[in-house]
């Protein structure tokens, strides 16, 4: 069994893991598995704390893009994966793994999923969710401080510093790789219903049970 990867992509707080969710409930009952390109930032346990959180997270270099690519590549070909955990209070990948079955679709998301050219041919669709800045921010801080503990200061100085510059840089420019753009996710029913009905035509067309 081959599996029909959708990736998603956008800004930090644009609503990718809310969109992928209400895709994977909507796909039902076609089988979905959901895998998140946050996993697979880099294994920098050799450094110290304090050196940790002045990496730049928020660039491509900061992710295991080969690993991913593999790893993506053989849930698509219907093997099963480890997927690596990644801990955000300490900034470092933990010794755990998640075990992940293939399924029908593959939903992807992260920031920075069609940077590359080789995860970006692995998906059959992609999509790119837009945000207002503000909001993503916004998302972000009240994210941070509730998941991650971190203080609003120490948010806003990483925004300043390497979420907004690498925004600009990589993630914006990145959209025109998308087959469908899609504005304020966490309430486009319409959205979700236009990515569906694609999957379910491309799911349709190789002979998989929609």
């Amino acid at each position: 069994m081959r599996s029909l990867v959708i990736g998603i992509a956008g800004g930090s707080g644009s609503g990718k893991s809310t969109l992928a969710r209400q895709v994977a409930a909507a796909m039902r009952p076609a089988s979905v598995v959901l895998l998140d390109m946050d996993g697979y930032y880099r294994n920098l346990t050799h450094l110290t704390d304090e050196e940790r959180r002045h990496v730049n997270w928020d660039h491509p270099d900061a992710f295991d893009l080969e690993l991913l690519a593999r790893q993506l590549g053989e849930l698509a070909s219907g093997r099963r994966i480890d997927k690596p955990v990644y801990d955000f209070v300490r900034h470092a990948r933990t010794s755990d793994t998640v075990s992940l079955t293939p399924a029908a679709v593959t939903i992807i998301e992260g920031i920075l999923l069609f940077v590359d050219a080789h995860i970006r041919d692995l998906c059959a669709v992609k999509v790119f969710v837009d945000a207002d800045a503000d909001i993503r921010l916004i998302r972000r801080i009240r994210r941070d401080r509730r998941e991650r503990g971190r203080p609003v200061e120490e948010i806003l100085d990483q925004y300043e510093q390497t979420v907004r510059p690498m925004h600009l840089e990589f993630v914006e420019p990145s959209k025109r790789y998308a087959d469908l753009i899609v504005p304020h996710a966490t309430d486009n029913v319409l959205a979700v219903e236009m990515i569906v009905a694609k999957v379910r035509e491309c799911l349709g067309a190789a002979g998989e049970s929609p």
